[in-house]
């Protein structure tokens, strides 16, 4: 059953940024997983939350998800951004297809 990783992010220094986001895919792809959204243009439909960026991927499952953020190649993306952007990140199960009517 597929997990999806949300991930918001409140960028301080864009320069340092990028330097994570150069690095960032090529853990992501190590990992099992893919980008369905990267920072693209959003919209807040409901409640309070305004988040500046998101994110999600998707991996096979929530333990591929958990092994890709504690992997030495995503641990060394992360350090890149250190001091450079706050980050939320949260994986979620998705539903199977016995769980779809």
């Amino acid at each position: 059953m597929s997990a999806y990783v949300v991930v918001e992010t409140d960028i301080h220094d864009p320069e340092r940024y990028e330097r994570y986001k150069q690095a960032s895919p090529d853990a992501v792809a190590a990992g099992g997983g893919r980008f369905l959204a990267r920072g693209g243009e959003l919209a807040v439909l409901e409640g309070d939350w305004h988040p500046k960026r998101l994110v999600v991927l998707e991996f096979q499952n929530l333990d591929a998800a958990k092994r890709f953020y504690a992997s030495p190649i995503y641990q060394e993306a992360k350090r890149l951004r250190e001091g450079a952007a706050n980050l939320n990140m949260v994986p979620v199960q998705g539903i199977g297809q016995a769980d779809t009517p």
